[in-house]
């Protein structure tokens, strides 16, 4: 388990790699050690994403259409996005050497996987008002999906700046990275029954 100091640092980095700053990249362990610790911002993840998950379940039990209890849903919810986080680093990893950056993958995965704890941080607001206000309408709708981009943007900094091959570049990545895990989202949502007829 990595230390507090490990994870803020690692933090750090990938918060000035979403700024556009290149030298986030030196507060990042890259080394093979280093690769393995970063998926340990899943856990760091773990807390915003229940929040999440429970909402969510809060909902969709709510609404019946026979999808199962809400524990049955959170786990559903859980195994998703963790493979929603994984898998469309499993696909770079494919595809990282075709696309000639081979050299840069264990640093965009390092700097994915810190980046996308913070994401999911940035997206907690409109959950808990959501779990705690369940009727609060289209304002923490909107509220929610200005976030979305908002970290849709920082993930692009992120890519451009860890990649370090242009803009044009680092889009071409960016939006094969985003239409992965919206397959693999929508997939698995209908593998786990999740999806009302």
């Amino acid at each position: 388990m990595p230390s507090a100091d490990y994870v803020q640092q690692s933090l750090s980095g990938a918060a000035r790699l979403m700024a556009g700053k290149k030298d986030g990249l030196r507060f990042l362990d890259i080394s093979a050690d280093g690769f393995w610790t970063s998926f340990f911002a899943i856990l760091i993840a773990l807390p915003a994403m229940t929040v999440g998950w429970v909402t969510l379940a809060n909902e969709l039990a709510f609404q019946g259409d026979g999808i199962g209890s809400r524990l049955s849903i959170v786990l559903r919810l859980a195994a998703i996005d963790v493979l929603a986080w994984i898998v469309p680093l499993a696909v770079f990893a494919l595809l990282a050497k075709p696309a000639g950056i081979a050299n840069r993958f264990v640093h965009f995965v390092v700097a994915s996987n810190w980046g996308s704890a913070i994401y999911v941080w940035i997206m907690l607001p409109p959950s808990l008002i959501r779990l705690f206000w369940p009727d609060a309408g289209e304002g923490v709708t909107a509220f929610s999906l200005g976030l979305f981009f908002f970290t849709m943007v920082l993930a692009w900094r992120l890519t451009n700046a860890i990649l370090d091959k242009g803009p044009a570049f680092a889009t071409g990545v960016f939006t094969a990275m985003f239409l992965v895990s919206l397959f693999v989202l929508f997939t698995l949502q209908g593998v786990f029954g999740l999806v009302q007829s």
